[in-house]
């Protein structure tokens, strides 16, 4: 009698995950990373939240149906990328939708209690489900800063981001930071590292990643 072979798993890519606050310069650092490490990248989810304009008119109602749907989106990007065969990096990961941007809604009264406790638990019992990153690269920059390359690059849905919004994610992203564990990580200041521009920034950021994926 012939034996049937065990079924093996196929090879899975590791995944790069970028994260940090909005103008803090994760889509030049994914692309930088695709140039250089050639992985796929994979960009904020392209489906329109239909409940945007809603949330916009009157947040409290509408924050939990409008959180969920990102959180939803980002929790099947992370699938896709998990099924990647070849490795690949993430701009912007479900931590940040989760334990930053709701959990800025709930702080300022935008999401209430109940809502917060629902979609808590429904974080937490997707994410259980998820292969973390093999490696977080964590971007930081002075909420100044960020103000500035916001205006400079125009985009006109950003420009009405104000600054006390900001400084509030950026507590936030550093609360998060301190308390992540789930992988290897690599924080980089983004106003003091130029790996765009500068040769020797550019070949010592190479080197780190290179050595925390090894």
């Amino acid at each position: 009698m012939t034996q049937a072979s065990s079924p093996t798993n196929p090879p899975q890519g590791r995944i790069i995950a970028v994260a940090g606050n909005i103008g803090v310069g994760k889509s030049s650092l994914v692309e930088w990373l695709r140039q250089h490490f050639d992985v796929v990248p994979f960009f904020e989810p392209n489906e329109d939240n239909p409940y945007l304009p809603n949330f916009y008119q009157d947040m409290p109602r509408w924050a939990f149906q409008s959180q969920v749907f990102f959180l939803i989106r980002r929790f099947r990007l992370h699938r896709a990328m998990e099924n990647e065969s070849h490795d690949v990096v993430q701009d912007r990961t479900i931590y940040e939708d989760a334990e930053v941007f709701a959990t800025h809604l709930h702080r300022s009264g935008i999401m209430d209690e109940r809502d917060w406790q629902v979609y808590t638990e429904l974080y937490h019992t997707l994410r259980r489900e998820l292969r973390p990153p093999d490696l977080l690269v964590y971007l930081r920059c002075p909420v100044e800063v960020l103000r500035k390359r916001i205006r400079q690059r125009g985009r006109a849905f950003e420009q009405s981001v104000a600054r006390p919004y900001l400084k509030a994610l950026d507590k936030l992203y550093a609360e998060w930071f301190e308390r992540y564990d789930l992988s290897p990580t690599l924080v980089i200041d983004t106003h003091h590292l130029d790996y765009v521009q500068n040769l020797f920034d550019r070949q010592e950021l190479v080197e780190r990643v290179r050595t925390l994926l090894a």
